[in-house]
């Protein structure tokens, strides 16, 4: 089907230098390390006539939790449509013996989503779990960032943003039941098993109407561009959740980088 419309994908030979393959009208990658990057930053100054999706330290920017979520909390973005925010957060570098004293000092509310700090793509990185007391946040293990839990009902929703193109689907989160179910026995650490993958769709699922309704389509496009401009990017995605019993507050919990 790309073909019949005149687009045909190439791989790139890393052996190779960059220059010296092609012509390129776009250039797609995802790979990592600081050659790479390199390598992309001085294509990007020798042939700006091609576009490169999307430049290195931009996606960089989204590699780190601590900053990742930045740009959606400095938006404040509020109107006819719904609330856009981000969770409160707190990021431990080192030494868990800190975090119950780092907790208690920001004010943070359990249970809390403990999430690698470095979101490189890797299995490592989508590993989250879930503390519900003081005690069992001294068997984390940093460097990592703490977000408060926010009760969404069990589904998020992954906007997926190409360009001024945005599509929506349904995944299953962590339901909220497990939250109060493990807060009751006073559990420790609960490990949460992937969540948000393809292979979790909720989008054929029997699921409460207010629970599975979608976004406002505007509130979407409106934040959609904001982040545009505000990250540089043009591929990427964000995992967002509806605060269970609200129909307009929602939270942006992560952002992705040319999500597969």
């Amino acid at each position: 089907m790309i073909r019949i419309k005149g687009i045909f994908f190439v791989a790139i030979d890393q052996s190779k230098p960059l220059s010296d393959q092609g012509p390129f009208d776009v250039v797609m990658h995802k790979l990592l390390g600081k050659e790479w990057r390199q390598i992309i930053e001085d294509y990007r100054q020798t042939h700006p006539e091609v576009t490169v999706l999307d430049p290195p330290d931009a996606i960089q920017h989204l590699r780190n939790r601590q900053f990742m979520l930045q740009a959606v909390a400095d938006l404040n973005l509020s109107d006819s449509y719904g609330k856009v925010g981000v969770p409160r957060q707190l990021v431990i570098k080192k030494d868990a013996s800190s975090i119950p004293d780092a907790v208690t000092k920001s004010g943070l509310i359990l249970p809390l989503v403990a999430k690698p700090l470095i979101a490189d793509g890797s299995a490592k990185s989508h590993e989250l779990s879930l503390a519900f007391d003081q005690k069992s946040l001294q068997k984390l293990e940093p460097p990592l960032v703490l977000q408060e839990f926010v009760n969404h009902g069990g589904v998020l929703f992954k906007v997926y943003i190409v360009g001024e193109t945005i599509k929506v689907v349904r995944r299953f989160s962590l339901p909220d039941d497990v939250c109060k179910r493990e807060l009751s026995k006073n559990a420790g650490v609960y490990h949460v098993p992937r969540v948000s993958c393809a292979a979790a769709s909720a989008d054929d699922a029997n699921l409460d109407p207010r629970v599975a309704e979608l976004p406002p389509r505007p509130l979407l496009e409106k934040l959609a561009k904001e982040l545009r401009h505000r990250l540089g990017l043009r591929l990427f995605n964000l995992d967002i959740i509806r605060e269970h019993g609200s129909r307009d507050r929602f939270y942006v919990i992560d952002i992705n980088y040319f999500p597969v």
